[in-house]
């Protein structure tokens, strides 16, 4: 099929996670970007007939735009490979290297990359050895200011940065609402940026790398996604040397982890100039406040661009 044919795509969005309205409003930009670019898409919800629906009808490409664990723990991802049908995006069992943030880190940690010092606590466990006596070895090997985070998920969703120890209980029945593993790590200071790593022709290429200032000093999950509440530099204001190694470290994670065809890698740049690693997400939000279409447009390109060379990066490589 030459570039100049529009490819059958069916574009995955909402699921049944904590992130369905974000995943919804993802797929609905990117069906509108692969249909200006020529495609004949369908947005479709994943359900108890979606499976059936693929393998009667093979669309020549899937381009999942789920968040949570509907799309990026890699159950989805595997058996859509299973039905062999060419999908945008990064195989199941790298999904879930990046999917599990203790894992991510231990990798992106063993080949070279600065991970913050951190505890990962199961909720089993925490229970089971009383969380007064857990909270105060965890206080004593981490002082100073935490970051507790569910240990899978996105969105920082049931993310709490603790600063007053008499905070860190809540903080962490926060964080095994989402997940039963929680991450209590020690908090790096400095530029948080979002570098998104694109592959379609080949070779992984950062885009832009985005600077983010949420307006009340934390990146939540309202900042994310409310217009307004966070300020974006594109291109970030950081020295040029700070770029080129966390643009390193972002290529260094996206190959660490396995990843494919698009990832966003979440870093923090301290005030030496180097780069932490906080989290990869192979399925990135892709909404109007979103960080990878700022960084698209910022590298002088457009969505309809990006995707479609993902759509057809994935029909060429097939299933």
């Amino acid at each position: 099929m030459s570039d100049s044919t529009g490819l059958s795509v069916v574009v995955l969005a909402g699921g049944i996670s904590h992130e369905r309205d974000v995943s919804l409003r993802s797929g609905r930009r990117v069906a509108d970007a692969l249909a200006e670019a020529g495609h004949r898409v369908e947005l479709r919800d994943p359900d108890a007939g979606l499976l059936p629906y693929l393998a009667e009808h093979r669309p020549d490409v899937v381009f999942p735009a789920l968040h949570g664990s509907s799309g990026e723990d890699g159950t989805l991802l595997e058996l859509l490979a299973a039905l062999r049908i060419p999908t945008v995006g990064s195989t199941g069992s790298a999904a879930r290297r990046a999917w599990s943030k203790p894992v991510a880190s231990s990798l992106i940690a063993a080949a070279g990359g600065a991970v913050p010092e951190s505890i990962v606590l199961s909720h089993e466990a925490f229970r089971e050895l009383g969380a007064a006596s857990v909270l105060e070895v965890v206080r004593d090997a981490l002082p100073g200011d935490l970051v507790v985070k569910p240990g899978s998920g996105g969105s920082a969703q049931g993310v709490t940065i603790v600063e007053a120890p008499a905070d860190l209980p809540r903080a962490m029945v926060d964080a095994f609402t989402y997940a039963d593993v929680a991450v209590v790590e020690r908090r790096v200071l400095g530029t948080e940026l979002a570098i998104a790593v694109v592959e379609t022709d080949g070779a992984p290429r950062a885009l832009t790398a985005v600077e983010i200032v949420p307006s009340a000093g934390v990146y939540s999950f309202q900042a994310r996604y409310n217009a307004g509440e966070t300020t974006f530099f594109s291109p970030c204001r950081l020295s040029e040397e700070a770029v080129e190694r966390a643009t390193a470290a972002a290529l260094a994670a996206h190959r660490a982890l396995g990843l494919r065809d698009l990832s966003r890698v979440d870093l923090i740049v301290d005030d030496e100039g180097t780069p932490w690693f906080l989290e990869a997400n192979v399925l990135p939000g892709l909404t109007e406040t979103s960080l990878v279409p700022l960084a698209i447009e910022a590298s002088d390109t457009d969505a309809a661009t990006v995707y479609d060379g993902l759509v057809r990066t994935a029909a060429r490589r097939g299933a």
